[in-house]
């Protein structure tokens, strides 16, 4: 045979999961950690492949909503939680200009009065924190940083990947029973199951910040969720790490720069213009931005995807559905994934057919929230007649739009279904 290739052992059975052969998950982020917790829970060997150095994250807020701190408490980490997050008050849209309150939903107690869980902000670096601290006491998780992925292969009910560690010249060759890609957007194992795809620029970039509460007068910034909708443009703002920062996501519509970095920094002169001429809180909010915290990035797309994987591998998160931030439930899909797999995994059935059936309970619900927060990019952007005329239907019917994001429990949905 091929040299460069690694020896299989000749396989008749279904491979399952045990200690010769782990779970393989590519990516270290929130999704790819919170699948090795819930693997490790189902006392499978998981072996996490990231390429940075270490586990961390560039600063930026999440918004983790009931759905997903339901897997998370899970999982454990309901303490560890608490003590990095804000629980916001309720969520309101404002008028870009004038300030007005558009719509507002009640959350902090009334979120787990009707849900079970809490709404919480937390920093994603704290997040992180959290899932590493938590996954370096399982000693079934084995944690690679300086860990490139360059190729998969999958033969005989296995898989196996070229690893290459920083500071080794050599690559090594790791085998297991199932290959899970959390590596994002441009994902290798997508990559690898389906060739070069490239995704699409959606026309809308995003600028990120934290701003110390302390930099800011008292009162700027309410105790929850505040989102001002504008012409082709909005402007998010909310604490995290207990109320000490507030984190800024704003998102203009404009061609020509096209940067998908977490990590490329932007330009304070750029923002002030994106935003001159709204409301004066906002003003005083991006005056006291620090232009070395200040981060730009170009939001891209991919439609819904019928097929997420082949045999031992699949894929969770941004890797198979990137989820735009209008419904702040990227890392909440990725999250649920995570329960999902684990669960599914755990089943007595062969792992290509435990594969298969994770991606049929999870294919509608990530479709839907992608579309849906593609909906929102449109909505929250409105100009002229159509924003008066979205306003007004806002004031008519509040109500509980994402009720259905919401109260989903991702552990009935497959209770009787992977086993």
């Amino acid at each position: 045979g091929d040299p460069k290739k690694p020896a299989y052992p000749s396989v008749t059975t279904p491979v399952i999961l045990n200690n010769r052969h782990p779970a393989l998950v590519v990516g270290g982020g929130i999704g790819g950690l919170v699948a090795a917790l819930a693997l490790a829970e189902q006392h499978f060997d998981v072996d996490v492949f990231e390429q940075a150095s270490e586990f961390s994250e560039i600063g930026a807020g999440i918004q983790l909503s009931p759905n997903c701190t339901r897997v998370l408490f899970g999982l454990g980490l309901e303490a560890a939680l608490r003590a990095i997050a804000f629980v916001p008050q309720g969520a309101e849209m404002r008028d870009w200009q004038s300030g007005k309150v558009l719509s507002f939903s009640v959350f902090g107690d009334t979120m787990v009065r009707d849900y079970g869980f809490p709404y919480l902000h937390v920093h994603r670096a704290d997040l992180i924190q959290v899932l590493v601290r938590q996954a370096a006491q399982q000693p079934q998780i084995q944690l690679h940083p300086g860990t490139t992925v360059s190729a998969v292969e999958q033969q005989d009910n296995q898989v196996s990947v070229t690893i290459h560690e920083t500071g080794n010249a050599h690559s090594k060759f790791v085998s297991g029973a199932v290959l899970i890609g959390a590596d994002g957007i441009h994902s290798v194992v997508h990559r690898a199951l389906f060739g070069p795809q490239t995704p699409t620029f959606t026309g809308n970039v995003a600028w990120r910040a934290l701003v110390p509460a302390s930099r800011l007068p008292a009162a700027l910034v309410r105790p929850m969720a505040t989102a001002w909708w504008g012409p082709n443009k909005h402007f998010v703002h909310y604490y995290v790490r207990g109320g000490d920062l507030v984190n800024c996501v704003c998102v203009v519509e404009k061609q020509g720069w096209e940067v998908e970095s977490w990590s490329q920094r932007g330009d304070i002169k750029e923002l002030k213009a994106d935003f001159a001429g709204w409301h004066p809180n906002l003003q005083t909010l991006i005056a006291a931005i620090d232009q070395d915290a200040l981060y730009k990035w170009a939001l891209f797309d991919r439609p819904p995807m019928a097929q997420w994987g082949r045999q031992q591998m699949t894929l969770l998160g941004d890797a198979c559905h990137p989820t735009l931030p209008f419904m702040a439930q990227g890392a909440a899909m990725a999250i649920e994934d995570a329960a999902v797999l684990a669960r599914c995994l755990a089943g007595s059935q062969p792992v290509a057919a435990q594969l298969r059936r994770y991606e049929d309970l999870r294919r509608d619900r990530t479709a839907r929230v992608q579309q849906g927060s593609r909906r929102n990019a449109r909505i929250f952007h409105l100009a002229g007649a159509p924003a008066w005329a979205r306003n007004k239907a806002l004031q008519l019917a509040p109500g509980k739009p994402l009720h259905w994001v919401y109260k989903h429990d991702v552990f009935n949905d497959f209770s009787n279904e992977c086993g």
